[in-house]
């Protein structure tokens, strides 16, 4: 037995060994159930998540949801399921049993269907482009085949790569593609769902329900999904075209990045998510770096001034120079190489190496003249359900915008792993004519110098903050109110507080700012 039946309410959970592995017990819903202790995203501990909310656990780290009675993956990140075992309860003892096999597997993908002959249905996935593209198109081909969807699966990509965790590019940047990839090649066989690498999408004719690529060849589609993503934005300066000016997209310009800093002098512009990791991963390998932002503070539009000050000062205690307010009006070279880099502020910083991190474009432009609706700033337009304008034509991922149901369906455009794979969920269950909404709450994280920040919901617009623990000694939860309720959270060593905010906004339940103080 691993416990007395008494010894776990409704709606608590413990850990418990069975066989030297950790597995989760819960008591939820009147039911006993034991799935595994790991998240199947990056491990994290489960036990630790602090509350059950209905039938479902958060991970503390970075938000994927379980369900407690069968450990299937109900709210991304991470890509799989979790083991489940059987749970039987006699003379007030619980007793959890388990299959050896299923014991050593920390993970499970969720049964899958494959193709059926002479069923010609059509879904072609165009993903690839830069960040965040593989994401929404690799869930969307797999929830397809978990609904058992007999007809054929494209997934077409300009990458040369099979779909990677692009979030831990601006981390650890040398990384192996291949200890990136998501899947193996394997899989895509196995489930029978095609992979078009190094093929770029030119035009869409949503007239004929065509799609044209740069090979010149022309695949039909019965539904498409547009998922291509963004790349990232350059400096319209004079310099842009010298050696050692880099920007950071795929593993192979992360390797280069790597390579080039080594004892190098660094000077980087761009103080949110993307910059600020690449300055935290070069603190011990390059001779200096230097960080150029346009705002006050780091972070200054989304974790705010007050995180964005911790952050800053972490990095300063490493000899990372800051130089916030102002802007690169100038890169100059010698012999074709970069040398310095001139600022509005008139000062000149000497470097071997300049890199840019400042903002994404999307996808976008092989959209024109198909009339799919695109917004303002060329991000394609979809409602809650992941549908664009066009009939059989969906979108989601970095390129698209859409309603947030927790910010009373404003359309915004949120450029996040998370949110790119629970866009792929939405927009296959959709093309099966199983209406779903996306509900899901933002989650993102960010890693500098070892240390995560972890942030849920959507700030935008907040009004003040309210401060748990102390942001001086780095341990503390950020509450962002807005019309005196919370509508964020961020934190710094104070798990699981962000996931337990999460669930709260995901289950549509208001912290008001009275209970957030």
């Amino acid at each position: 037995a691993v416990c007395l039946e008494s010894e776990l309410q409704d709606g608590q959970m413990m850990e418990v060994e069975v066989g030297h592995h950790s597995v989760l017990l819960t008591h939820c819903e009147g039911k006993f159930s034991a799935i595994g202790n790991q998240c199947t995203h990056y491990g994290a501990p489960l036990s630790k998540a602090g509350a059950i909310t209905g039938h479902t656990v958060r991970c503390p780290w970075h938000g994927a949801c379980f369900n407690v009675h069968t450990g299937d993956l109900e709210e991304y990140p991470g890509i799989d399921s979790l083991p489940c075992h059987k749970v039987r309860i006699h003379n007030s003892q619980v007793y959890v049993s388990v299959n050896k096999k299923t014991l050593r597997q920390e993970k499970r993908i969720k049964n899958m269907g494959a193709a059926v002959l002479g069923f010609t249905h059509t879904v072609v996935l165009l993903g690839g482009g830069c960040v965040n593209a593989g994401a929404a198109s690799l869930i969307c081909a797999e929830v397809l085949r978990q609904e058992n969807f007999p007809g054929r699966i494209i997934m077409a990509t300009r990458d040369e790569l099979l779909p990677y965790d692009k979030t831990r590019l601006s981390k650890v940047m040398n990384v192996e593609s291949e200890s990136i990839l998501l899947r193996r090649r394997e899989f895509f066989l196995q489930y029978d769902i095609e992979v078009w690498l190094r093929k770029e999408a030119l035009s869409v004719n949503t007239d004929e329900k065509t799609v044209t690529f740069d090979d010149g060849s022309v695949q039909s589609y019965d539904q498409l999904l547009i998922a291509t993503g963004s790349r990232a934005k350059s400096l319209n300066v004079p310099g842009m075209n010298l050696e050692n000016v880099k920007m950071l997209e795929t593993p192979e310009d992360a390797r280069q990045i790597h390579d080039a800093c080594m004892g190098s002098r660094v000077v980087l512009v761009g103080t949110s998510f993307v910059g600020m990791e690449i300055a935290s991963y070069l603190i011990d390998k390059a001779s200096s770096i230097a960080v150029i932002g346009s705002s006050e503070m780091p972070y200054q539009n989304t974790l705010g001034p007050e995180i964005g000050r911790v952050t800053m000062k972490m990095l300063a205690e490493k000899n990372v120079e800051f130089h916030m307010n102002d802007s690169v009006v100038e890169v100059r070279g010698q012999e074709g190489k970069v040398k310095e880099v001139v600022l509005k502020s008139a000062r000149v910083l000497l470097a071997d190496v300049f890199i840019v991190g400042i903002g994404v474009k999307p996808n976008s432009e092989f959209l024109r003249g198909s009339g799919i609706q695109l917004d303002s700033r060329n991000f394609v337009m979809v409602d809650k359900y992941m549908r664009t304008n066009m009939p059989g034509v969906f979108c989601g991922g970095d390129v698209a915008t859409f309603p947030l149901t927790m910010a009373k369906n404003r359309p915004v455009h949120i450029g996040h792993w998370q949110m790119a794979q629970a866009h792929g969920r939405i927009a296959a269950l959709n093309m099966l004519e199983k209406p779903t909404e996306l509900s899901s709450v933002p989650f993102y994280w960010t890693v500098l110098l070892g240390k995560t920040i972890r942030y849920a919901g959507y700030g935008e617009g907040y009004t003040e903050i309210v401060v748990k623990g102390r942001l001086e000694d780095k341990k503390f939860l950020v509450l962002y109110i807005k019309d005196d309720a919370v509508v964020a959270a961020g934190s710094l060593n104070y798990d699981p507080a962000v996931s337990a905010v999460a669930q709260r906004l995901m289950a549509g339940k208001v912290i008001t700012k009275e209970e957030a103080q």
